[in-house]
């Protein structure tokens, strides 16, 4: 228990006051594994998901950036462009959004869409490209990018600030981690490289007896083929490895050999290289999420099935360290959940069954409905009805609910197709005074005889509610409106609206 007196010199992290994101990242967690681990054999986790943007390349991302900054490569306000599979990308999109850089990130399109998602939430735009020119396409986008408008390049494979952030911080972490005790053996796959060479470099010269043990595809060797890298005079590639295959592991082995990596293998600093299977991968990311309640992706689970390989051949007693890279959450579209319903299982709606209330046996109302009763219609609630309703400056009008997904779908249809609205939130605060927006609402009810909440007029003509909305854009009706009251849209939209329903708003059976 922390005792908070005036001699408490130095607080743990958690208790820390920081001076903005980028402070926070490192002094990630080791864990002791206690369901998974075989008998005998001391098995830990490195948690890098405890990282602000929850991965082992915000360290990356920061170090990178910063050397720049101090190398003087990377100006005030000069764009950052980067290729990344995801976790670097969202990174540096922290990184530079806290420094207040414009940045630019390549990805191709076959890596999860929570990730492409995640940067563009941090400001960073995400320029695709396809799927079939793998790793080193989008690289070369990047390349491309940066020597065409100036941008600075911060080339995550083969710069050595990648490895040396690692050199400064990860590895000391688990050095003091592992301080007096044994440490036997040090797990980890590889995406820059930059984890592994900084990390074993220091592992050797201060704790020379750490086997350090490199995971990666079993139906892509490419760092234990034998096989060289062909690389441009730069050092990043200018081919994909011949021995490089399409696999399940996102983040992990690109189709290319990283420089950072190769400099590793040429130092002789690896002393096993362990091929795990895809299946492998995706169970132990599951188990160790089930039994262990550590939640880590495909490359995760694929770094402890390494290290479970390595619990298996090591003597009685001996330690063993694995790095976990990264959260599960940026895999909710990848194999890794296909098996995860985002509905009720049989069983689980057995269990709804199994008491009356609260369950899902008829379908939803089409809006939100509130009790008016007991609010009184004012005379200057009608007129102001009456005035925004026929309001020819704001012709598309919706009496609506902050909080209501029926209304954040009307939304969402109106923004994809270019409808300029005027939304009148009747349970806003502006409109709290003097439940000045119960009135409304008393006053809505009487005009237009219609409980549920949203309520949309076009021209001064009302539509009805959510689903009354959708059913006549699907019948055409509301884009006839529009035109006969030349309200502009972009005709060219074609949609269903009910896709932009919550799932948890569709009919259930």
């Amino acid at each position: 228990m922390l005792v908070w007196t005036p001699a408490t010199q130095r607080l743990p992290p958690m208790f820390q006051l920081y001076g903005n994101i980028l402070e926070t990242i490192g002094n990630t967690p080791i864990v002791k594994i206690s369901k998974l681990a075989p008998p005998g054999v001391n098995l830990f986790v490195k948690l890098e998901a405890f990282n602000p943007m929850g991965s082992i390349k915000d360290r990356l991302a920061l170090g990178v950036i910063e050397d720049a900054e101090r190398s003087g490569k990377l100006r005030p306000g000069q764009t950052v462009v980067e290729a990344t599979s995801g976790n670097t990308g969202i990174g540096l999109a922290m990184v530079c959004a806290q420094k207040g850089y414009p940045l630019v990130l390549t990805m191709a399109e076959n890596f999860s869409v929570e990730r492409r998602k995640m940067m563009r939430f941090l400001g960073a735009k995400v320029v695709l490209t396809p799927a079939d020119q793998m790793g080193t396409g989008m690289l070369a986008k990047a390349r491309e990018l940066a020597e065409t408008h100036g941008w600075f390049l911060c080339r995550q494979f083969e710069n050595e600030a990648n490895a040396n952030v690692h050199a400064r911080t990860t590895a000391p972490e688990i050095l003091s981690s592992f301080q007096g005790q044994r440490l036997d053996y040090w797990v980890t796959g590889f995406g820059t490289g930059g984890t592994l060479k900084g990390v074993s470099r220091m592992l050797k010269e201060e704790r020379p007896e750490t086997q350090v043990v490199v995971c990666e595809p079993d139906n892509s060797p490419i760092l234990g083929s034998g096989i060289a890298q062909e690389r441009a005079p730069d050092g990043s590639p200018s081919v994909s490895h011949p021995s490089f295959r399409p696999h399940l592991m996102q983040g992990w082995s690109p189709d290319f050999i990283p420089k950072l990596a190769e400099d590793v293998v040429n130092a002789g600093l690896i002393d096993a290289i362990i091929p795990v299977k895809g299946a492998d991968a995706l169970r132990y990311a599951r188990e160790l999420a089930q039994k262990e309640g550590i939640f880590t992706g495909i490359s995760g689970g694929a770094t402890f099935a390494g290290a479970l390989q390595v619990c298996g051949q090591a003597p009685e007693g001996s330690t063993v360290l694995c790095m976990l890279p990264d959260t599960g959450e940026r895999y909710l579209s990848t194999p890794l959940f296909e098996d995860v319903s985002s509905e009720m299982t049989a069983e689980e709606i057995e269990i709804s069954r199994s008491t009356p209330s609260f369950r899902f046996d008829v379908v939803p109302a089409s809006g939100a409905e509130t009790d008016a009763s007991a609010i009184p219609a004012t005379d200057a609630a009608r007129s102001f009805v009456a005035r925004t309703i026929s309001d020819k400056e704001q012709p598309v009008v919706m009496f609506a609910l902050e909080w209501c997904e029926f209304c954040w779908s009307v939304r969402k249809l109106f923004a994809k197709c270019g409808i300029d609205y005027h939304s009148v939130d009747i349970d806003s605060a502006d409109l709290k005074r003097d439940d000045w927006g119960g009135q409304i609402r008393a006053a809505l009810i009487e005009h237009t005889d219609f409980k549920t909440i949203p309520q949309i007029f076009v021209g001064g003509e009302f539509i009805g509610g959510c689903t009354d909305l959708f059913d006549a854009f699907r019948q055409g009706q509301v884009q006839q409106l529009m035109r006969e009251k030349s309200i502009r849209f972009d005709e060219q939209v074609s949609l269903d609206p009910y896709d932009l329903l919550p799932t948890w708003l569709h009919p259930r059976p």
